[in-house]
């Protein structure tokens, strides 16, 4: 049993945080097992680790990023989506074939990851096998949770990153033997890039492979006016771009997330909440790709759950915090528009980037009872110059701290190290 001590602060409920001032949390194999104001008398005699005047938050969940584009990082941002994917995505992606380059950028991708609190991760990688195994062995040996896809893709793509639907079910089955088992810390997730770089035989292959060994699928869904176009073109008896996914049993069957949703409406949305599918909001992403602003309120009344994703390199920065802020700010560019339409509160992003993100993962992102015992212990004394509330010294963390001030981190209960690169 460990017993940690600290500022408390987690989101059981969006609408409020929950706060345990100089509280005690007991964790038992990586499973948190109760948070105290006191500490109860059957755990007097445990070990307690104090933080001392530092926050402990739970860890972030970092829902749509690519991996391998890491290197493109704040470059091209003055291009929309097509012509972003043509001239720069898919040259630097080609280059994972080499296995030596890969392991030179994945090594710092999981580092940075890692530097800014980020403990889960929903990942894309490229159609090689070998450097996607590289990846997850990284994750791994890293100690964080990943979900890591083999991307498959078979038309509308360079030679270097088109391959077989034959190719593609071998390489991912291998993948899967290898990494998909109970209890894993990372595994596979069934990845089409996206309908346009997918013939129906690639897609169909993707939805047996989810079906056949129940995994997790994520793609992308609705991010820009032109490729929804182009997906009514391919797939022109679908009713909208979801039920292309849908009719090849990639769109809920098993858990999945979709990114980006800008422009989700209708009965896509519908068919989005019957099926339980997963948004991963990216706003940075949206931005920079001149995309448009995802309709976050509208999911979350409806009841469709909601996770934030970075987008490397579409988003320009790994940090889920910032992600906080700006879909805060891009729901306030919403409420100038509709005022029906409340704009969100600093608890309920903090839900979306923790708790509602992490059931993508299991019981991940709370500090609930049950629940795996993810988190940051964060020191925020350069922060806290006038006495600040805890819950101004949050919000201020959020807002203008950075992983400078994330002093321990922790993934299943164990405490991660600086991954090495």
């Amino acid at each position: 049993m460990q017993i940690y001590k600290a500022h408390i602060l987690f989101t059981e409920h969006s609408d409020r945080f929950e706060v345990f001032e100089n509280g005690y949390l007991a964790v038992d194999n990586g499973i948190v097992k109760g948070v105290y104001k006191t500490l109860p008398e059957s755990l007097r005699n445990e070990h307690v680790t104090d933080f001392g005047d530092k926050l402990l938050i739970p860890a972030m969940c970092d829902m749509h990023v690519h991996a391998p584009q890491y290197r493109n990082q704040g470059i091209a941002m003055d291009l929309e989506l097509l012509p972003w994917l043509d001239n720069y995505t898919f040259p630097e992606e080609s280059k994972y074939r080499d296995i030596k380059y890969a392991e030179r950028m994945y090594r710092r991708f999981v580092r940075d990851v890692w530097r800014f609190g980020t403990m889960r991760t929903v990942a894309f990688a490229t159609i090689h096998k070998d450097s996607t195994r590289l990846l997850m062995n990284l994750f791994n040996e890293a100690g964080m949770g990943a979900l890591v896809g083999k991307v498959d893709m078979n038309r509308n793509s360079p030679d270097t990153l088109t391959e077989t639907v034959e190719d593609a079910v071998r390489d991912n089955e291998e993948l899967i033997a290898e990494f998909n088992h109970d209890g894993a810390l990372v595994r596979p997730i069934i990845t089409p890039r996206f309908v346009p770089s997918c013939t129906p035989e690639m897609l169909t292959a993707c939805g047996e492979l989810a079906k056949r060994h129940n995994l997790h699928v994520q793609s992308h869904l609705s991010e820009n006016t032109g490729e929804i176009a182009w997906v009514s073109e391919l797939e022109p008896d679908s009713a909208n771009y979801g039920d292309a996914y849908n009719k090849y049993g990639l769109f809920g069957q098993t858990p999945t997330i979709m990114a980006h949703c800008v422009w989700t409406d209708g009965e896509e949305l519908q068919l989005m909440k019957r099926n339980g599918v997963m948004v991963a909001h990216c706003p940075t992403s949206n931005f920079n790709l001149s995309s448009g602003m995802a309709p976050i309120r509208r999911f979350l009344n409806e009841g469709i759950p909601v996770g934030l994703g970075s987008d490397i390199s579409g988003g320009h920065d790994l940090s889920i915090f910032r992600m906080m802020v700006y879909a805060i700010q891009v729901s306030k560019m919403q409420y100038q528009k509709d005022k029906s339409k409340a704009f969100l509160t600093l608890p309920e992003a903090f839900w979306i980037a923790t708790k509602s993100a992490g059931r993508f993962f299991g019981k991940v992102g709370s500090f609930e009872p049950g629940y795996e015992f993810d988190a940051l212990v964060i020191d925020d004394s350069q922060l806290n110059h006038d006495n600040y509330s805890l819950l101004h010294r949050i919000e201020r963390f959020v807002y203008l701290g950075d992983d400078r001030n994330i002093v321990h981190r922790f993934c299943r209960g164990k405490e991660i190290a600086e991954p090495k690169i």
